[in-house]
């Protein structure tokens, strides 16, 4: 957030991250001493392994920063020795979107490093206040007990949306996809599609919470469900639920779909998926997974129908010990209504929250409620004192363009974030970190200990995934 630094500091930073998105892509060859590697972040920290992010640009004739493609190289030693960082991550192939993910640390162990490109240097960002921060982590250490399942949290593809980045129609100033490539969000939805079938995710579910869509359309909710149909099976593999962008709408683009009983508005979404206001509620071996419809018909704000409300209560009530994790697209704390760009109406109504915050103090086994929405990644604290977390996950479809991974142990479990691999989608992630007048990257990504944390609870009752138990 900006509050805290001058106006100056602000516009020289607006000023600063305008010229990267705004530009087409292109990859020129880097010139060792005009080359400036940028944007360091440690992006994922997990108990063995750490995946490390930057740009490379230069000044074309013009004045403009370009990104400029170079090789990928990062030098790695315990925090503690003396000697210096050796390489253990190099890539001769160019390009201006670094990523080096490095595996085989020790839990619990600090590291210093460097990530040069070209020769070069790399270091935070171009964001005035981003002063030369450590560089260095320290991994986490895994909770007791064997690993039993992983599960891969999502949300906000927007599939069918062609300007990035507005609140409100041309404020601020979106990003729009480069000519002749594929529409961002179908890009996107395949990079996550794809990363976390890769065997290194290990992802037993894929959980996505909500802005499937655009706006719901028929085309959009079939082109989405075409897309996930080969994950994997509904309900078991594929979990979800409804975002706002995905509620039922008036008019001739969504005629074709269910109407609503007693009213104008048709659900194409829920024609493909599950129908408004419907709790889902999966049994995956010992784990308790349950979706909510949070969304209203009309506004960007949330709230559960008492029906919905009452289906919540059975299941809590009728199994309170059982392990279980809830998802919906809202947020819920008071926490999230106070900190985020939208303000308090763009959470779950207030009476609704409360209710939640009452039926997992009566239900111990709840541990995790994920949402979606304000598209960023965030742990807030619940309001009453309870030993449930609260985890917004920053959406897919643009900067930081990636997801969670809730690893599940015997006594507890990780959270990492991970950005998507494929070049496509770093490409757009970068061109989407200027996003809210330049802030997007101090909002969206969150801190190192929110994306990345270790918490102890007794999962015993969870079963091992047979994928976990082959290997």
């Amino acid at each position: 957030m900006c509050t805290h630094h001058s106006r100056r500091h602000l516009l020289r930073a607006l000023a600063a991250t305008a010229t990267l998105s705004a530009l087409p892509i292109e990859a020129i060859e880097a010139r060792p001493h005009s080359t400036r590697a940028h944007d360091l972040e440690i992006v994922t920290v997990s108990d063995e392994s750490v995946a490390i992010t930057w740009t490379t640009t230069r000044i074309d004739p013009l004045g403009r920063r370009r990104p400029v493609a170079a090789d990928t190289e990062l030098a790695l030693a315990p925090a503690d020795s003396t000697s210096p960082p050796r390489v253990v991550y190099a890539d001769s192939r160019p390009t201006a979107y670094h990523y080096a993910e490095i595996h085989g640390l020790e839990p619990g162990r600090s590291y210093r490093f460097e990530a040069l490109s070209a020769g070069v240097r790399a270091v935070p960002g171009l964001m005035p206040w981003e002063n030369g921060a450590p560089q260095q982590f320290r991994t986490l250490t895994p909770p007791p007990g064997r690993l039993l399942r992983t599960l891969a949290l999502a949300n906000d593809v927007h599939f069918g949306e062609e300007v990035s980045g507005e609140l409100i129609p041309a404020l601020p100033t979106g990003v729009r996809q480069e000519p002749g490539l594929a529409p961002y969000p179908e890009i996107m939805l395949e990079a996550l599609l794809s990363d976390v079938r890769r065997p290194d995710r290990g992802v037993d579910h894929l959980i996505l919470a909500g802005d499937l869509t655009n706006a719901g359309t028929p085309e959009e909710s079939l082109g989405v469900q075409r897309r996930l149909e080969g994950w994997g099976r509904p309900g078991r593999d594929l979990l979800l639920c409804r975002g706002n962008h995905d509620r039922p709408r008036k008019g001739m683009p969504w005629e074709s779909g269910p109407q609503l009983a007693g009213t104008a508005y048709h659900d194409c979404w829920g024609a493909c998926f599950l129908p408004r206001q419907r709790l889902s509620n999966h049994q995956l071996d010992g784990l308790r997974v349950i979706g909510l419809d949070t969304t209203d018909l009309d506004g960007s704000g949330g709230r559960v129908d008492a029906e919905q409300m009452y289906q919540l209560r059975s299941a809590l009530r009728d199994e309170p010990d059982q392990p279980t994790l809830v998802f919906g697209h809202h947020p819920v704390t008071r926490e999230s209504a106070r900190s985020n760009f939208g303000g308090p109406g763009f959470v779950l109504d207030r009476h609704d929250a409360a209710d939640l915050h009452r039926l997992y103090r009566d239900a111990p086994g709840t541990f995790l409620h994920h949402s979606g929405h304000t598209h960023r990644n965030k742990r807030t604290r619940p309001d009453i004192d309870i030993p449930v977390e609260f985890l917004e996950v920053a959406s897919i479809k643009e900067y930081p363009a990636g997801y969670a991974l809730l690893r599940l142990y015997e006594g507890g479990y990780m959270v990492t974030f991970h950005t998507t691999r494929s070049a496509a989608a770093r490409r757009w992630s970068t061109r989407t970190r200027s996003e809210l007048f330049g802030l997007q990257q101090r909002y969206s990504l969150g801190s190192l200990a929110d994306r990345n944390h270790v918490v102890r609870r007794d999962l015993s009752g969870i079963a091992r995934s047979p994928r976990i138990a082959r290997a």
